[in-house]
């Protein structure tokens, strides 16, 4: 007789750990499914594609890495002057606000490593300089002209995208937009 007690006790008890488990990770796999059906494009409302770089200090990051932060994506290259205008906005917004700036410079098209270098000291820029070594990014993203800027929120999603210098005031609101949404 207690033989068929512990028997049974045992068996009640995987069938509860196994409905345990089946629970939680169809919850995992739900959330994962609902994950993967977010359209990934470079549209407002879509996700914003992923990408993994290098930044001037030789770190890794990962677009993704900032998840649960607004995030601002700017291409840019220190020949271009509607570029050299905008960095210092982009600072006092980095300064001002708790974005995230990721400034993906378009090494490909500098002349030397050192303009970069040079630059960011200039222009006292504390953010993250990304380089984009073999373009991954600028193909990624479909850069044809700097700059180009993407707003993305804590979701992954873009909600604002700008071709072109925008300034202090265009980045304040629409980040406010988006911080007000959330």
């Amino acid at each position: 007789m207690v033989k068929r007690i512990i028997i049974c006790v045992v068996l009640l008890g995987g069938m509860l750990g196994y409905a345990v488990f089946s629970f939680i990770t169809d919850g995992e796999n739900e959330a994962r499914n609902q994950e993967e059906q977010q359209e990934f494009g470079l549209e407002v409302g879509k996700v914003a594609p992923d990408f993994e770089l290098q930044t001037m200090k030789g770190e890794f990051v990962q677009l993704s890495d900032y998840r649960d932060e607004i995030v601002m994506l700017n291409f840019w290259a220190t020949w271009c002057v509607p570029c050299q205008r905008e960095m210092p906005d982009l600072e006092k917004l980095y300064q001002n606000t708790d974005i995230k700036i990721l400034a993906v410079n378009l090494i490909e098209t500098e002349t030397k490593y050192d303009d970069i270098l040079n630059f960011a000291e200039d222009n006292s820029l504390t953010f993250p300089i990304l380089l984009d070594n073999g373009e991954q990014a600028t193909d990624l993203y479909h850069i044809l002209s700097v700059p180009t800027t993407y707003l993305i929120d804590e979701k992954g999603v873009i909600q604002y995208r700008a071709f072109g210098q925008i300034d202090y005031d265009t980045m304040l609101k629409e980040y406010k937009k988006v911080k007000g949404s959330s």
